[in-house]
């Protein structure tokens, strides 16, 4: 491991005292200072090999104080902190080329990894231009599941690269695509969406690439398509696991040799356009079965970002109906408000229509509730769904989802009742979640969540790193 000396900024002394003992453990020397003042101080007794600083401080703003130290000292690596755990914040510290950013609360191990390489990798950063504000920005959301999805936008809104965005329906891809487009040097450019579900076989090339007079029976003028109308920005292939393979091959030749041509048309077009694909369904099961072909996938996947599901994201669901009520009433609709215990019945809601379901649920009760705050009950009632209190479920609920699961197996890959694998496969199911609720309930304690499930903790640990999950974080919030 690589150590150094660390200068820690931070006004919250239990933060300050926890981390810098972590980094101490690790081997780095570390000098802390409380705010800006101080930091400036400490800068004047020699520049130190890496700088940790939070956003919020009493006396300024850590991320403008870093843009202008990246560009005097470009050789000091700057991981920025903070308990704003948005998009902007995320994209700021980014543009003002710090190594790093890390919403609080974080876990002390990945803070220790962070430091080593940036130590390991020091080196001149680029600043870059002032990000938008937050009322700027589509997305909404401070938990952890949506912090990772804002660090990966906030690391290629500075380059051009191919983003495939992965979810359930509903969750929000489209929203990701248009703020990669208006947070990345094409944003004055266009933003072209096609939905590939949408369009008939027959028409897929003619739309994508346009087509000329006469090319095919109706064709009575030439038409632009949207990787023309798209030139400058970004053209989104919203739900492209639906496109036909056929049309998949003339995409792979664009993507490879960046030049096209029109349906009945020989003149050669550039392709000035970055483009973002989303998709609903697993692209590599796709793969296997031969319904997307595998070279496809891998230019289409250059940068892959997956949006949570909401109830992967539950910690969401109060701020995002809030912004929907708080829209509904910007087009015309009653001002709403919710009740506590409104919030709470939304939040044990399992929302399998994501964060579309619950806009239109928002709007709906917006129009038709009679009163000014929306009650528990009322939610209750909308929805339809008396489990949507905050009880626990009934065990016939997981008999229920067992046997869901089975019939869907059967339908969509019949072999996996006869390969012998269907145990291994349900419980990897369960798994997950199990964990990943245990860890949620105990706050990130890994040694607490094991106990309660009756696993060794090095168990769980090696769990964790088997399925990919993240721990909850478990150093100090602001």
């Amino acid at each position: 491991m690589t150590q150094g000396e660390v200068l820690l900024v931070d006004d919250d002394n239990a933060v300050r005292t926890v981390v810098a003992q972590a980094l101490r453990r690790a081997g780095h020397r570390v000098r802390t200072a409380a705010n800006l003042a101080e930091l400036d101080r400490e800068l004047k007794l020699g520049t130190p090999d890496l700088l940790i600083t939070d956003v919020v401080l009493p006396d300024g703003d850590g991320i403008e104080r870093a843009t202008r130290l990246v560009t005097e000292r470009p050789d000091m690596p700057v991981i920025v902190l903070s308990a704003r755990n948005t998009l902007a914040t995320a994209v700021r510290a980014n543009e003002a080329g710090a190594y790093d950013y890390l919403p609080k609360p974080f876990d002390l191990d990945t803070l220790g990894r962070t430091v080593a390489r940036a130590l390991a990798r020091r080196g001149p950063a680029e600043p870059r231009p002032e990000a938008e504000d937050d009322q700027a920005l589509p997305l909404i959301g401070r938990s952890p599941a949506m912090q990772e999805v804002y660090r990966v936008i906030a690391r290629l809104v500075s380059n051009d690269l191919t983003v495939l965005v992965s979810g359930e329906s509903g969750t929000g891809k489209e929203l990701v695509a248009r703020a990669i487009h208006d947070l990345g040097p094409r944003r004055h450019g266009p933003f072209v969406a096609i939905n590939m579900a949408a369009i008939p076989r027959e028409l897929i090339e003619a739309e994508l690439f346009g087509h000329e007079r006469g090319a095919f029976t109706g064709a009575a003028q030439r038409n632009a398509g949207r990787f023309e109308q798209a030139a400058g920005g970004t053209l989104f292939l919203d739900e492209i696991g639906d496109m036909p393979i056929e049309a998949q091959t003339r995409l792979l030749r664009v993507l490879q040799q960046g030049e096209f041509t029109t349906v009945g048309g020989s003149r050669t077009i550039r392709a000035d356009v970055r483009i973002v694909a989303a998709t609903n369904r697993d692209l590599r099961q796709a793969v296997g079965r031969g319904a997307f072909r595998e070279d496809l996938y891998y230019r289409l996947n250059v940068v892959p970002v997956v949006l949570p599901a909401l109830r992967e994201r539950r910690q969401d669901v109060g701020a995002l109906a809030r912004h929907f009520l708080e829209r509904a009433a910007e087009s015309g609709l009653p001002r709403k408000m919710l009740d506590d215990e409104a919030v709470d019945v939304l939040e044990a809601h399992d929302w399998p229509g994501n964060v579309r379901e619950l806009e239109n649920l928002m709007r709906r009760l917006a129009a038709l509730s009679r009163d000014d705050r929306i009650s528990a009950g009322e939610i209750r009632e909308m929805l339809g769904d008396p489990a949507t209190a905050p009880t626990s479920a009934p065990a016939a609920a997981i008999d229920d989802a067992v046997r869901a699961y089975i019939d869907r197996l059967a339908r969509t890959e019949p072999k996996v009742l006869d390969d012998g694998t269907l145990y291994d496969r349900l419980i990897a199911e369960v798994e997950r979640p199990l964990i990943e609720a245990m860890l949620a309930r105990f706050g990130g304690n890994q040694l607490r969540a094991a106990r309660a499930m009756g696993l060794n903790r090095n168990t769980l640990r090696k769990r964790l790193d088997m399925l990919g999950i993240d721990p909850a974080p478990r150093s100090p919030d602001r």
